[in-house]
């Protein structure tokens, strides 16, 4: 088995103490990389730290919608320095954020604007955060067409409608714990309808534990439930499923497919 998490939080407290223990149960269940996302300029360092520390962990930097409220533009300097680092490999998580609506509405939609566009003028894919609030989220990009980087929506939470609408955009969709739910038909038909090129894996960990881990905290090693849904779905073998979603994930990144890495370093 060959999956790769393509969105993490091993930096989070709940992980405190316990990431060596986190990436061998990770390597364990056939699970050989993953990638760490932000949320603001303290997670991102943290992020950075971890990337340099194990070999099979990769980061993106960036302020998550939460967090916009109090984002400065020299944090796109110190963004523009980690993302010179090899493991460093994109800029998020970014978006909106309706459902809690930490930061204004208005604000968020600033900062969103000028990280896509830094990751743009960075050469970098950007990784979507967006709840409750695709409808914006699609005028922001309409807006900026011609502007936009490469890019994955993470945790993909929208309708098969607006699924067709972010791939005619080139954009990637990465499906998490939800799409195991009972109640997440919606989900099911977006998980089934993406093109195989463009679907990633993720746990978002430690939130949104897939079943039959719901309830516990989430960890990457469970990425491999996510992928077994997925490959339910759409009749596929997992071994299969995990290939493709690893090659999509390396496409995306910039990161080398061949490349071994020794997780005892």
């Amino acid at each position: 088995m060959n999956l790769f998490d393509s969105h993490c939080h091993l930096e989070d407290e709940r992980f405190l103490g316990g990431v060596d223990e986190a990436l061998a149960a990770m390597e364990a269940a056939g699970v050989r990389r993953c990638i760490l996302a932000g949320s603001e300029m303290e997670s991102s360092e943290a992020i950075v730290a971890l990337t340099k520390k194990y070999p099979q962990v990769y980061g993106v930097v960036g302020v998550h919608p939460h967090e916009a409220k109090a984002f400065e533009d020299g944090n796109l300097k110190r963004m523009a320095e980690w993302l010179s680092l090899d493991k460093i490999v994109g800029v998020g998580e970014i978006g909106l954020d309706y459902f809690y609506d930490l930061s204004p509405r208005e604000t968020q939609k600033a900062v969103l604007v000028k990280q896509l566009l830094f990751a743009k003028e960075q050469g970098v894919p950007a990784v979507f955060h967006v709840r409750d609030a695709h409808g914006d989220m699609l005028d922001v990009l309409r807006a900026h067409r011609s502007e936009l980087p490469d890019g994955v929506l993470h945790c993909y939470s929208g309708s098969v409608e607006s699924a067709k609408q972010y791939l005619d955009m080139g954009f990637y969709l990465s499906f998490a714990g939800p799409v195991t739910f009972k109640n997440a038909a919606k989900l099911a038909e977006a998980a089934i309808y993406c093109p195989l090129d463009r679907l990633l894996v993720e746990t978002d960990s430690p939130y949104l534990a897939p079943v039959p881990m719901r309830g516990k905290r989430n960890e990457p090693a469970f990425v491999r439930l996510v992928a077994e849904k997925i490959a339910e779905l759409r009749g596929m073998d997992l071994e299969e499923l995990a290939r493709i979603a690893t090659e999509n994930t390396c496409r995306l990144y910039r990161i080398s497919q061949e490349k071994e890495y020794d997780t005892n370093a």
